[in-house]
C-alpha cells in the first residue's frame, strides 16, 4: 500500500492529496495540465519537500513531517522517469544502464538480462545517446530506473514529448513491465488513452485535490471524469474473458451476464480482456430487437437516468454485474419511457468497440 497525505503551497497553487494505493499494479494520476500531478510525484520522490504531510509505502515511513521523518532522496529506493529522457549524452547505452547498476542496493528486484529482455535493448546498448530515437531515449531510461532496483517506480508523462508513432512504440513495453513485474508504479499522464491501456488503478486530480479514486471500471463512470476527458470519451471499461472466436472471426467476450463480440486479433480463450463501451455509440431498446446487422445485444436493466445536457441524458445500466452508459436523446428518454427498474437491450456495433489484453 502507497499512503499519501501532503499539502504544498508554491505561490497562489495549493497541493492538498490524500490517498491510499493498493501495490503492485499502475496507479495513474489523471487530470488536465496544472492540477498538480507532477508536484505530487516529485514529493513522493522526495525531490520537492512537502509543507506537511505523510507519506509511507509498504509500512516504510518515507516522511512524516510531524515525527521529524524525512528520507533522502537516494534511499527512497524509488525509480524516476521524467518528461524527457535525461540520458547522460557522453555514455553508451549500455554505461547509462550500468550506471544506474553499479549505484543500486545489493537486492535485486530485476536483473541487468531482465530489464534488456523486457524493454528490448539488446541491439542499442553500444549506441550513444544522440544515434537514438525520442522511444528509444524513453525505453533507455525506464531501463535505467528498473536498474536502480526501485521498491516503486514513478513516471511523470514519460511518452508525452514524444510523437504518436514513438508513444505507439513505447506503450507495448510498459504494458509488459505492468504484466511480467511486481514492481509498482505511479504513472502521470492527461492522456485518457495511456490510461485506458495502463492502469489497474485511478486517482483524479483536479486544481490541486485529488478529488476521486478507485479502480479502472468503476472510475471510468464517475461524472467527475467526463469534464477532464470530453463528452465523446465518457464510457464505461468493462473487464472479461475471451470466450473464443465465432464464425465470422470476431472474439466473444464474457462480460457481467451476458457478452460481447469485438474485433481483436491472436486472443486465447481465457485471455483476460479490457474493453471500452463509449456512451455515444450505445443504442436502447425498449424490447428484445431481431433482425439486426449490430453484432452486441446486452440485456439489462435501467439503474438509472440522469442529466447529460440540454439535449441529452446518461442511461446506467446494469448488464448482471457490470454497468454501462448510454447517451440518448431527452425526447427518446420521454418517449420510451425510461426509467430507474426498467429491463432494456444496450446495442453496439463490434466496429465501435475498442478491447485490449491486460
Amino acid at each position: 500500500m502507497l499512503e499519501v497525505e501532503v499539502k504544498k503551497r508554491r505561490g497562489a497553487f495549493m497541493l492538498d492529496a490524500q490517498f491510499e494505493l493498493p501495490t503492485p499494479g499502475v496507479v495513474t494520476l489523471f487530470g488536465r495540465s496544472g492540477c498538480g500531478k507532477s508536484t505530487l510525484v516529485s514529493i513522493i520522490a522526495g525531490l520537492l519537500q512537502a509543507d506537511t504531510g505523510r507519506i509511507a509505502l509498504d509500512g516504510m515511513t518515507l516522511l512524516d513531517t510531524q515525527a521529524g521523518i524525512d528520507i533522502p532522496v537516494e534511499k527512497r529506493r524509488i525509480g524516476y522517469v521524467f518528461q524527457e529522457a535525461r540520458l547522460f549524452p557522453h555514455l553508451s547505452v549500455l554505461s547509462n544502464l550500468r550506471y544506474a547498476a553499479r549505484r543500486a542496493p545489493a537486492k535485486r528486484v530485476v536483473s541487468f538480462d531482465e530489464v534488456a529482455a523486457l524493454l528490448d535493448l539488446g541491439q542499442l546498448l553500444r549506441r550513444r545517446v544522440h544515434q537514438l530515437s525520442g522511444g528509444e531515449r524513453q525505453r533507455v531510461a525506464i531501463g535505467r530506473a528498473l536498474l536502480s532496483q526501485p521498491s516503486l517506480l514513478l513516471l511523470d508523462e514519460p511518452l508525452a514529448a514524444l510523437d504518436t508513432a514513438r508513444r505507439e512504440e513505447v506503450l507495448p513495453y510498459l504494458e509488459s513491465l505492468r504484466d511480467r513485474l511486481a514492481i509498482p508504479m505511479v504513472y502521470v499522464s492527461h492522456n485518457y488513452d495511456e490510461v485506458l491501456r495502463l492502469a489497474t488503478y485511478l486517482v483524479l486530480m483536479e486544481s490541486g485535490k485529488t478529488i476521486a479514486q478507485g479502480g479502472l471500471g468503476e472510475m471510468s463512470l464517475n461524472p467527475d471524469l467526463r469534464s477532464i476527458i470530453g463528452a465523446d470519451a465518457v464510457g464505461a471499461i468493462l473487464e472479461g474473458s475471451a470466450l473464443g472466436t465465432d464464425s465470422s472471426g470476431l472474439t466473444r467476450i464474457r462480460v457481467g451476464t451476458g457478452e460481447l463480440k469485438v474485433q481483436a486479433a491472436n486472443i486465447a480463450a481465457g485471455a483476460k480482456l479490457r474493453v471500452q463501451l463509449l456512451a455515444r455509440d450505445l443504442i436502447v431498446a425498449t424490447e428484445m430487437p431481431r433482425a439486426l446487422s449490430v453484432r452486441n445485444c446486452l440485456a439489462g436493466t435501467v439503474v438509472a437516468v440522469s442529466n447529460d445536457d440540454s439535449d441529452s441524458d446518461l442511461i446506467r445500466i446494469d448488464i448482471g454485474g457490470n454497468d454501462i452508459i448510454a447517451r440518448v436523446t431527452k425526447a427518446a428518454t420521454r418517449e420510451l419511457a425510461l426509467r430507474s427498474g426498467l429491463p432494456v437491450w444496450a446495442l453496439v456495433k463490434a466496429v465501435s468497440l475498442r478491447a485490449r489484453a491486460i
